[in-house]
């Protein structure tokens, strides 16, 4: 896989899921959650949606939803309550602010970071 996200990329992941999910494996239909990012827009990917829409039902997520996506709603907190009405003379100021109400709000949940789970 590229480093950036391609329409190409994702029609072999269309593949992949035809493979393991699609008519030839199950009578079920799939149905495949996308946003509106470019590659699941494109000219290329509406094509291979659309012929595999005997089995692959895609539902599209509104264009703009923050209430579907957790991070919108922390990036709300930390703005109003964390960062608003600041002076933040520099970047470094500023990415310091960030970690420090990121940490605040994680110890206000009871989040600990050694707890987390390490990304791939």
């Amino acid at each position: 896989m590229s480093k950036t996200k391609r329409s190409a990329d994702f029609i072999r992941l269309l593949e992949e899921i035809g493979r393991r999910h699609g008519p030839a494996v199950s009578s079920l239909p799939v149905v495949l959650v996308l946003d509106n990012g470019p590659i699941h827009k494109s000219k290329a990917t509406t094509k291979a949606l659309e012929e595999r829409s005997s089995w692959l039902i895609p539902f599209w997520l509104p264009a703009y939803a923050p209430e579907l996506n957790d991070i919108e709603r922390d990036w709300r907190t930390l703005k109003r309550l964390h960062i608003a009405n600041r002076v933040l003379r520099t970047e470094t100021a500023l990415e310091n602010a960030v970690h420090h109400a990121i940490d605040a709000m994680n110890q206000a949940r009871g989040v600990h970071v050694s707890n987390l789970p390490m990304a791939a």
